[in-house]
């Protein structure tokens, strides 16, 4: 079975944002902080936006196939919201993966609903809860408790908000590198900066380290054995080493 672990980074939909609070006239970083302030208006102190309101500007993927594992961001720098949205959901069309997250459940995918509600992104597969295959009815991507879509966060915490964690700190206790480059509170800043590169560097980065906690979670729950999961954790190296990216190599030399 293939697996895709995988990770979105976002910015403000300004051109949304625009339409709802009638904003012509004013450009990206003004519609921006007008969103930022009606949502602290609302909450009391976060600006952090609800979730239609996102946009993807990075999706990043650790695959492992039978014979491989491989780390890449999908679609060109410059490529459009609308290609990495459609490129995600193609590759789930294509492989019916078992998709990997963390905290994928509660932002990652609902954010990936919306914009493909948005663009028209066609995904009969990923929708699909047993008309077209039956045995879709009882392990399909849409199921909280069914494994085609496992989100880590949700799994290990037992569905319980009091006991969720971030993935920093979890990866971080197990001796995984955790956060590197940003965090996502700085990546609307470097995206106007046109640090594109770096947030999809910084995105990967996030998905090598829920990639890691998976293994980990496939240990505990006897998937893998001590030594199967060593040698997975060895294979990822040796990809990495091979790939010679700074980031990539800045992640090797954090991971113990």
């Amino acid at each position: 079975m293939n697996v895709l672990v995988f990770d979105i980074e976002t910015v403000p939909d300004v051109e949304g944002g625009r339409r709802l609070y009638k904003l012509d006239g004013l450009n990206d970083k003004e519609v921006a902080e007008v969103m930022f302030h009606a949502r602290r208006q609302e909450t009391g102190g976060s600006e952090f936006l609800r979730l239609h309101l996102h946009r993807i500007i990075a999706i990043s993927a650790v695959v492992r196939t039978r014979d491989k594992v491989k780390v890449w961001s999908l679609g060109e720098v410059d490529a459009p919201e609308k290609e990495l949205v459609t490129r995600f959901f193609d590759g789930i069309e294509k492989y019916t993966p078992i998709l990997v997250s963390w905290n994928g459940g509660g932002f990652d995918m609902p954010v990936l609903h919306y914009r493909a509600l948005l663009h028209g992104v066609a995904a009969p597969k990923y929708w699909d809860t047993g008309e077209a295959d039956s045995s879709f009815k009882w392990n399909n991507y849409l199921s909280r408790y069914h494994s085609r879509h496992t989100d880590l966060m949700d799994v290990i915490s037992l569905y319980q908000p009091r006991a969720t964690a971030p993935l920093d700190e979890i990866a971080t206790l197990l001796g995984f590198p955790g956060k590197m480059g940003m965090d996502g509170s700085q990546v609307w800043d470097s995206y106007m900066r046109g640090e594109i590169v770096n947030i999809r560097n910084y995105c990967e980065t996030d998905v090598l380290n829920t990639y890691l906690v998976y293994l980990r979670y496939e240990l505990i729950r006897g998937h893998l054995t001590q030594t199967e999961y060593e040698q997975e954790c060895q294979r990822l190296r040796d990809e990495l080493m091979k790939e010679d990216k700074p980031h990539l190599n800045e992640f090797l030399a954090a991971w113990r």
